[in-house]
């Protein structure tokens, strides 16, 4: 294809070979899989899982990539959903398929963030998500607490995925070239053992809240961050140091401050 990269849509087109395969190697689809492609762009992807399984669903936003994708797939072999991932009912196609859903994608750099987020409320609905993302996002979705790349991002998806930076790709692997590394991940939605073991928040809401006021001030202690959701002495009656920074906590730690929040014990 001769598509011009679209910059309003963050396009930068896969065009390495060897690491398209790598990537489809890493999700190593089975028959009965049903795998969901995140713009699928100039199907470098999406061509190499048409050779190992006979159906595969993707989501494009843009229509030009969008038409030329259905002039070189059989619709039997691909059912294009077009339209903006950050707006899509997952859920629906996970029921539309009969299946819980194996979600891969080239994430555009732009909403990597918004997109991991909105992606994470369908959770439910997936058996694995592997995604090519920039490294800095990768590094800190992995972040282990008291590290530099801890953070929002990494409390708020390791509370729902276990995860895995799988490989590096580097800029010339991509149309138009970046400038910045890129790096392959692969999330794992917690099992229900896994989530009661880690102390899943009972209310979601309440833990995104508390997560957010204490990365907003991540340079001030628990003592200050938190100070208008829990004061420092049920903080210490929980087991948690009110004169740790937000960094220091671990995901345990900030479900056992979103229950006291949310009044939940």
């Amino acid at each position: 294809m001769g598509h011009r990269p679209r910059k309003r849509f963050g396009q930068n087109f896969l065009v390495d070979r060897t690491i398209a395969r790598r990537i489809v190697d890493a999700v190593n689809p089975q028959p009965a899989d049903h795998i969901v492609e995140i713009g699928p762009g100039e199907g470098a992807i999406t061509a190499l899982f048409l050779e190992r399984i006979s159906h595969l669903a993707a989501v494009e936003i843009d229509r030009d990539l969008a038409a030329e994708l259905r002039s070189r797939f059989n619709p039997a072999q691909l059912t294009l959903c077009e339209g903006d991932a950050l707006q899509f009912d997952f859920a629906s196609l996970s029921t539309q398929l009969h299946g819980p859903l194996r979600v891969v994608g080239n994430l555009p750099y732009n909403i990597s963030t918004p997109l991991l987020f909105h992606l994470a409320e369908f959770a439910a609905h997936c058996v694995d998500l592997h995604f090519m993302l920039q490294q800095e996002v990768v590094a800190r979705m992995v972040a282990t607490p008291s590290s530099p790349e801890y953070g929002r991002l990494s409390v708020m998806l390791q509370v729902r995925y276990a995860m895995e930076r799988l490989f590096g790709v580097p800029p010339e692997s991509f149309r138009p070239v970046p400038k910045v590394q890129s790096a392959v991940v692969r999330l794992r939605p917690l099992t229900l053992a896994e989530r009661t073991a880690l102390g899943v928040p009972r209310d979601a809401a309440v833990f995104a809240s508390v997560v957010n006021a204490a990365f907003s001030m991540r340079r001030k202690t628990l003592r200050n961050a938190l100070a208008s959701m829990i004061d420092a002495p049920a903080m210490e009656r929980l087991g948690v140091d009110p004169g740790l920074r937000p960094e220091n906590l671990s995901v345990k730690d900030y479900a056992v401050i979103a229950d006291a929040v949310a009044g939940c014990g």
